[in-house]
């Protein structure tokens, strides 16, 4: 007698809620991508519950149009929330994403729990991000344990993206100006970036909101010590230290201190390359001697599709991983 075995194809679902946009993906139980999706802005400390659930339903069914699915193909789907910070969220976020038009068996994490899934390999580890902002998450092997700073940059000493290095920066140039610290060619260069006067009118300037010194200065940072300016070097490496000790405190928190593991590195701030990550691979071995540091520029919504596999109690392989990752 011969036994006929039917294979049920089955779809996940993977969504990344952010502050700009929110990006909807659809695979198969092989990781083939089917379908993709794009909403507004999503993150609810800006736009509110209900633009949340507008950004989800809109991203999700253009995802599912794409795919040429319905809703309720979807055996499981992963959601990175930017603004879901605290436990004590996790109900009314599970509530949107229900009034969003979403059945199947849900997992939710915060946004930045995507890029340790989508960037390590066997999707553990710890994700370190500094774009804009900073932030930094771990989880171990089995997803049981997380480990998590505030990601409040600046009002919890937590750096440094961005706005921490130049909040930082025009400290730095402020003691130059006072001759508490050395001349340095940062002043010039921020008086030339916001059309200032002088050094003096840069700085009454920033201080009386003239001038909207903000983290998209960052690179001429990065410019300003590969030229070789003292002051600018050491700025680079102290942002280089901050993200160092924050990656440290979660690593203390999961106790990966004697494991190999990796640390998936995600912003724009990475794009310096060396500069930045020596002087925090540094720091972190001083704690971690094994740990792998990777700079990662995959879509974190890859990682919310995993994420949606998961809550369909999926076993993941390393071959739908990577298919995944490169379709």
């Amino acid at each position: 007698m011969t036994v006929t075995v039917l294979f049920v194809m089955r779809y996940f679902l993977g969504v990344d809620i952010g502050a700009t946009k929110t990006a909807a993906l659809i695979c198969d139980t092989n990781g083939h991508t089917l379908g993709s999706g794009i909403g507004g802005p999503g993150n609810h400390e800006d736009v509110g519950m209900e633009g949340m659930e507008k950004a989800i339903a809109q991203a999700v069914n253009n995802a599912l149009q794409q795919a040429h699915i319905r809703m309720d193909d979807l055996s499981g789907a992963g959601f990175g929330i930017g603004g879901y910070d605290w436990p004590s969220q996790e109900a009314v976020m599970h509530e949107s994403i229900r009034k969003a038009g979403i059945i199947c068996p849900t997992k939710i994490v915060n946004d930045v729990v995507l890029g340790l899934l989508a960037g390590t390999s066997a999707g553990w580890g710890l994700a370190v991000v500094s774009g804009t902002g900073c932030n930094c998450r771990g989880w171990d092997r089995e997803h049981k344990h997380e480990g998590r700073v505030s990601g409040l940059g600046v009002l919890m000493g937590e750096g440094a993206g961005g706005s921490e290095l130049i909040h930082r920066t025009m400290q730095i140039i402020g003691y130059s100006w006072t001759k508490r610290l050395p001349p340095t060619a940062l002043a010039d260069a921020f008086v030339e970036k916001y059309g200032a006067k002088d050094l003096q009118d840069l700085i009454q300037g920033y201080t009386d909101g003239t001038y909207a010194i903000s983290a998209e200065a960052a690179p001429i940072v990065f410019k300003i010590a590969a030229q070789g300016d003292a002051l600018a070097q050491q700025l680079i490496h102290w942002a280089g230290n901050e993200l160092g000790e924050m990656a440290n405190a979660v690593i203390r928190q999961l106790e990966f201190q004697d494991l190999e593991f990796e640390i998936a590195l995600i912003g724009s701030m990475f794009k310096s390359e060396e500069m930045l990550i020596a002087p925090m691979r540094a720091k972190v071995h001083e704690l971690a001697p094994k740990a792998k540091l990777i700079p990662v520029e995959i879509k974190p919504v890859a990682g919310a599709v995993l994420l949606g596999m998961e809550a369909a109690n999926v076993q993941i392989t390393d071959e739908v991983r990577t298919v995944l990752k490169t379709t």
